[in-house]
């Protein structure tokens, strides 16, 4: 008898066991389920709304892919016209055209990202360029002294806060050309806007780029991804000098397949330009570029465009309208840096565009951090909180129903906007941010992510 007893306690004791451990394996089973990542992007270990309402001023400003036919056919039905229209006139010369092995997300046309191609290194380039980026002083004299100066000493010290896996590259090498692509393509954005200044002209610490464009829209068409310009402030830049620019711009690329043509809503396929620092010219003389009646018109000629203002301040939204701009866009990353960059004035913007004819094309970014070229902007820094900064941008901007979505940006390293892939790194006294505890395409993923979010949602507005 006490044998039997002692052999009915052991038989549930391990009952109790096994039914324990049955339990703890299926509770751990329905943890990895709720941070499975949603198709081939990524998931929802990021929540919205947890980050609160930024109201610093300041004064200054899945559908996978199993063949390359596949990704073709699909963007024909897309961009038909524009095919029709390039191919007969292109001059570049084009890659082979291979079957890409990697699974991409399909592009986004409605997802345009900033892009730089103004780095250089000795390899390519007989010197570094923008790595090497000076420390910018403070205005003010006072406050200018209490920081270093100099500039960066590249490949372990360069000029951003962050460190590319691909090293101090170089923009003229081709495979970080194709890196880029690949990388812009997998985030499932479609229409990259390259940074452009016209032949023979650069920002004030590079070297001039035009002759890179036809590489870049050769790259750019081999991941079926569009090109179109955001034309920085040049020197002496007005209403004539616009209007032989976007001549120069059309008649030289115009051609390419890879040219962005937007379809408007009255079914016209136009070039688009995002111009940088619009307001720092009147609206008079823009007036005389893009309106009818202009004395410099580009409307109804073979080089009408859609031009897309820079919002900064609120008055700027009458002063763009009175121009003929055919729409505005914030650029900065920094949420309450400037009225337009301020998601709680998007509604507010997309109304007055949409009563005035215009488009409202939101920036929305990942953070903000330029210390390492300006030391004293620590107060415009926005922390990315793993990610959470860059979903309120997005959740932002889907609010208000864009037509398109701009993302500031893929590369702009020295104001810490970035998406492109990072690396942890540590050299000398500079220890550099990162994505941890995050992969380095974490950005990319966050981004195919909600594009696919867009897509879903426009259908619905579309009803």
């Amino acid at each position: 008898i006490l044998n039997y007893d002692i052999m009915a306690r052991f038989r549930r004791r391990t009952c109790i066991i096994l039914l324990l451990f049955i339990l703890f394996v299926c509770s751990i089973m329905m943890a990895l389920k709720t941070l499975r990542p949603d198709r081939a992007g990524f998931g929802d270990p990021f929540g919205l709304g947890l980050l609160p309402e930024l109201q610093q001023r300041t004064v200054l400003l899945d559908n996978k892919q199993n063949s390359l036919n596949q990704i073709q056919g699909d963007t024909a039905t897309r961009v038909s016209n524009l095919h029709s229209i390039a191919v007969n006139t292109m001059k570049a010369s084009m890659p082979p055209v291979n079957k890409l092995e990697e699974e991409l997300s399909s592009p986004n046309y409605n997802f345009h990202i900033f892009y730089y191609s103004w780095f250089g290194n000795p390899q390519f380039d007989g010197k570094y360029i923008h790595w090497n980026h000076p420390l910018l002083p403070h205005w003010d004299p006072k406050i200018a002294n209490n920081y270093p100066k100099g500039r960066h000493n590249p490949p372990e010290d360069i000029g951003a806060n962050f460190y590319p896996e691909l090293g101090s590259y170089s923009s003229k090498d081709p495979s970080v050309i194709e890196a880029h692509m690949k990388q812009m393509r997998a985030a499932s954005t479609g229409v990259i806007v390259l940074s452009w200044y016209p032949p023979g002209m650069a920002d004030e610490n590079g070297e001039p780029t035009d002759d890179l464009v036809p590489v870049i829209l050769d790259y750019a068409h081999k991941y079926n991804l569009k090109v179109t310009f955001h034309i920085e402030p040049y020197k002496d830049r007005d209403d004539r000098s616009m209007y032989h620019n976007v001549k120069y711009i059309i008649d030289k690329y115009g051609g390419h397949p890879a040219f962005y043509r937007h379809k408007t809503s009255t079914g016209r396929l136009l070039p688009m330009f995002y111009v940088y620092d619009s307001y720092v010219t009147i609206p008079e003389i823009w007036a005389n570029l893009l309106t009818v009646s202009g004395s410099q018109t580009i409307r109804n000629t073979p080089y009408d465009a859609l031009f897309i203002a820079l919002l900064v301040e609120e008055r700027h939204k009458h002063d763009i309208h009175r121009s003929g701009f055919d729409g505005m866009y914030t650029y900065f990353a920094t949420n309450g840096f400037s009225y337009g960059s301020s998601h709680h004035n998007w509604a507010s913007l997309k109304a007055f565009c949409d009563s005035n004819n215009l488009m409202f094309i939101p920036s929305v970014g990942p953070g903000y951090i330029d210390t390492s070229i300006r030391p004293w902007n620590n107060h415009n820094t926005r922390n990315r909180v793993n990610g959470k900064y860059y979903e309120t941008a997005f959740s932002a901007a889907l609010l208000v129903r864009p037509e398109i979505i701009s993302i500031t940006s893929f590369n702009e390293w020295h104001e810490g906007t970035q998406i492109e892939k990072a690396v942890p790194k540590r050299t000398g006294q500079v220890v550099y941010l990162d994505y941890k505890p995050h992969k380095p395409n974490v950005y990319l993923e966050l981004t195919q992510k909600w594009s696919e979010k867009y897509r879903k949602e426009q259908e619905q507005w579309l009803m």
